[in-house]
């Protein structure tokens, strides 16, 4: 069995490496709380949401396709072999549309894709930034002018840590929540019950924050923090709200592009206009390369299992 499930590792633990970026970044990044205690609470929330909240998106990601097992194997090392081919030359790369991309990439050539699903999943990656955009514009113009009515700068910045701890916590949850389903749903149904997969991928993800975050989390999150420390944080909360519904709904999405989305929204709402084209390009660029990039990959490594008598 661990055979089996080792590519899923390998893919939660890139996922929690990368993607606690978008739930701890800012506050990490300028200093706002340490990195260490962030990681903790970041791993502990992470699982927390995988085992409570990840039911929906396991089942989603195991009903994409009536794989056997050795072909979900096969999806999974494709997918995560293109995240970290794309990750290494810095192109925009999300592990959801990677790990659908690798199921579908074997799917073309078994016939076994549920398409209903796929529209379902397609839908979402496309409403993901947008509702994040519109989550954030919405935060910003209710808590902003509550903020600004505090005036001892003391009580605002005991109040923006505070707001920091809360939402890294309920981002790492959401993440855990939404993107489990990447990590292990692919075996869902055919190795590991909803419960068992949601528990592996929890902790994959854990891992990956505890021992390889650091470098990423405050490079995302001096980038975030363009904004100010207010907005940033609204930025996160936006993402967390967007992939916690999304979470609940049953299909896994990007938080990278959620983060975009809040980030976008919370500059739309003080008057700032962030969109540039290179940040639009990442989306655009997410949406499409990563999984015909995945599911290029997965398809290969079939064909060549399939030669070689493997499967």
């Amino acid at each position: 069995m661990i055979w089996y499930i080792l590519p899923s590792i390998f893919l939660g633990w890139g996922l929690g490496a990368n993607d606690s970026a978008n739930v701890f970044g800012p506050p990490v990044a300028n200093g706002m709380i340490p990195y260490r205690k962030a990681t903790i609470v970041a791993s502990i929330f992470v699982v927390l949401g995988a085992v409570i909240g990840g039911a929906a998106g396991l089942k989603t990601i195991g009903s994409l396709s009536n794989s056997n097992l050795m072909e979900s194997a096969i999806s999974v090392l494709g997918g995560a072999i293109s995240v970290a081919i794309m990750t290494y030359f810095g192109l925009p790369v999300s592990t959801s549309q990677a790990i659908v991309g690798g199921i579908v990439g074997i799917g073309l050539f078994t016939g076994k894709v549920n398409w209903m699903v796929l529209v379902k999943i397609l839908i979402c990656w496309g409403a993901t930034p947008i509702g994040a955009l519109i989550i954030g514009y919405i935060l910003y113009k209710i808590l902003a002018p509550l903020f600004s009515k505090i005036k001892s700068l003391a009580l605002q910045n005991r109040i923006l840590i505070i707001t920091a701890w809360i939402a890294g916590a309920y981002g790492a949850y959401s993440l855990g929540a939404n993107n489990v389903a990447n990590v292990t749903g692919a075996f869902v149904g055919n190795l590991l019950s909803v419960n068992s997969a949601a528990l592996i991928g929890g902790l994959a993800i854990a891992f990956g924050i505890l021992t390889y975050s650091k470098k990423v989390m405050l490079t995302v999150g001096k980038r975030i923090i363009a904004l100010d420390y207010f907005s940033s944080l609204i930025s996160i909360l936006a993402e967390a709200l967007t992939v916690w519904i999304f979470a609940i709904i049953g299909v896994p999405v990007s938080t990278s592009q959620a983060v975009v989305g809040g980030v976008l929204g919370a500059g739309l709402a003080r008057g700032t206009n962030l969109a540039n084209k290179q940040m639009l390009l990442r989306i655009f660029l997410g949406w499409v390369q990563t999984p015909v990039v995945a599911g290029a990959i997965s398809a290969i490594l079939y064909l060549i299992f399939t030669v070689l008598k493997i499967i």
